[in-house]
């Protein structure tokens, strides 16, 4: 089929490789010529496992194409899909004015001698967004021109995107005509995934639903940690005693510093938005970001408590991005603790694999020093924070790290380093939800 992608950012530009990938003819839109220009040649604007040697590969075939020419793209393609930004308003509301702007756009390239088009709305928007759309078209399309909105919500995740798409748990489809639903599950025919048949709103619904659950997952394993902490438990354990019910799984149940990126912190505030204009508030979800961001206070609180005054203290930070494998900085829990380090005086410096360029315009302005090297990162410091759970710092050699840190001190928020192997190397381990290790309990 022919389709064309509206916007190469994350969702955009991962969503149109892997539809290209399955065999359909694609053309990604954008109307920053720069970014166009270099996608083809083959320069990455983010970082994803395997999606570039994907997009390289299918743009060699001819089935990926870049464009910053909308008319040509909706006068081609059957289907064309929306994935612009959708940013947040302070309240939590969401910023439609992208998905406005080119709804009009779309409108506005549609004539009579076309035939039946649909409009697809990927990004993430509160519930209702389909039904404006379909309103914009009315207004700005010749009269006559026949169009169907579908909304279908992505669930990939940052750092494993590409095999999300290619391998999804479901799919799903919100369509108010069969015409409509019908040419959508041609689309993913290719996915051999479960197709979820529904209404647009309901689709729409599901998006924000589920995030906002998953994110109460996260929330609730993090308050969880604090009891554990209090109790002397350890919250793996607990994690894994609950998860290994089927009615709960072990997914997003990992303490850490909590959740950031560019989806939970928007869609639990949107989810929450959306409920109040509907007069159904939703206080669970409230809650939810409250224990979030108590989550990180509470970890700087022990790192406080043991260092007494951070000012003129060297801490290293392991980490920047929101999450491992992706450049992605967007709400950062790693960020805000870096600046949190830096505001209360301490010398921070700050590592990441794939982040450092990202998170050098985050920190903009803050007193921190990026460094290429995770050890020359520790060199000298007074206490190490694992920020970010990148597998190389799961695998970190540790008596090379003792040899370069001034005091062996690891604060781990991720939970990812074997607390034996650190407190044989010499270390104080301290990580969330579990006891407190120290050299003198290495058994002998």
């Amino acid at each position: 089929m022919n389709l064309a992608i509206v916007g190469t950012g994350y969702v955009g530009l991962t969503t149109g490789t892997c539809f290209a990938e399955v065999g359909h003819n694609v053309v990604c839109v954008d109307n920053n010529e720069e970014k166009v220009k270099s996608l083809w040649q083959g320069k990455m604007p983010i970082y994803e496992p395997d999606l570039e040697e994907m997009i390289v590969s299918n743009v060699s075939a001819g089935r990926l194409r870049f464009t910053t020419d909308l008319v040509s793209a909706v006068k081609e393609c059957e289907i064309i899909f929306i994935a612009v930004p959708t940013p947040p308003h302070e309240d939590g509301s969401v910023d439609l004015s992208y998905i406005e702007g080119v709804s009009r756009e779309i409108a506005n390239a549609l004539s009579l001698d076309l035939e039946y088009r649909i409009i697809v709305d990927k990004s993430t928007v509160p519930v209702s967004t389909g039904s404006k759309v379909q309103q914009v078209i009315e207004r700005y399309a010749c009269k006559g021109v026949k169009v169907d909105v579908v909304s279908n919500p992505e669930f990939l995740r940052e750092g494993s995107a590409v095999h999300d798409l290619m391998n999804p748990d479901r799919i799903v489809i919100g369509a108010d005509s069969l015409q409509a639903m019908d040419m959508m599950k041609r689309v993913y025919q290719p996915f051999n995934a479960p197709i979820v048949e529904v209404d647009l709103a309901s689709a729409e619904l599901i998006k924000h639903a589920a995030n906002s659950f998953l994110a109460l997952k996260i929330s609730y394993i993090n308050a969880v940690s604090a009891v554990c902490e209090k109790a002397g438990a350890d919250v793996e354990l607990v994690a894994m005693g609950i998860g290994l019910d089927k009615r709960i799984s072990r997914h997003f149940l990992n303490a850490g510093l909590g959740y950031g990126g560019s989806c939970f912190p928007k869609d639990v505030k949107g989810f929450i938005n959306v409920a109040e204009q509907l007069g159904s508030p939703m206080e669970i979800l409230k809650e939810v970001e409250r224990v979030n961001a108590a989550q990180l206070e509470r970890f700087l609180g022990r790192i406080r408590k043991k260092m007494w005054v951070l000012r003129n203290k060297r801490i290293a930070v392991w980490g920047i991005a929101f999450k491992q494998n992706t450049d992605d900085v967007r709400e950062s829990v790693a960020v805000k603790l870096i600046k949190r380090l830096c505001d209360e005086g301490a010398i921070v410096t700050a590592y990441d694999p794939k982040a450092s360029e990202t998170g050098a315009r985050a920190l903009e302005g803050y007193n921190v020093t990026i460094c290429d090297d995770m050890y020359e990162c520790a060199r000298g410091a007074e206490v190490l924070v694992v920020a970010t759970e990148w597998k190389q710092f799961a695998m970190a050699n540790l008596v090379k790290l003792r040899e370069v840190v001034r005091l062996p001190i690891i604060f781990d928020g991720r939970n990812i380093i074997h607390g034996e192997n650190a407190i044989h190397a010499g270390f104080e381990y301290h990580s969330v939800g579990r006891k407190n290790l120290y050299p003198s309990d290495k058994k002998m």
